[in-house]
């Protein structure tokens, strides 16, 4: 994971990643949710959107949607709240 400053941080350093929470992990959560957050707000939303599609569109955007679908295969199935536009 890499920090506001730009420097790569392990997570297992930070205080609420520390000990085995087990199932409902609420220190990961809110680093998920913290990172994520920081991520949106960041302004790098559309440039990192423009790379994947760059990706997608390359040389290895067959691998990728092959990744994709083996991802998509060990799921219970798509999130309907996706659909509600």
């Amino acid at each position: 994971m890499t920090n506001k400053s730009g420097k790569d941080q392990d997570r297992s350093q930070r205080p609420d990643m520390e000990g085995n929470q087990g199932e409902g992990n609420r220190g990961a959560a809110k680093a998920y949710n913290d990172d994520t957050r920081e991520f949106a707000q960041s302004g790098r939303v559309r440039e990192q959107g423009e790379k994947a599609r760059r990706d997608l569109e390359g040389p290895e955007g067959d691998e990728l949607r092959k990744a994709e679908q083996e991802g998509k295969s060990h799921a219970k199935g798509e999130d309907p709240a996706l659909r509600k536009r």
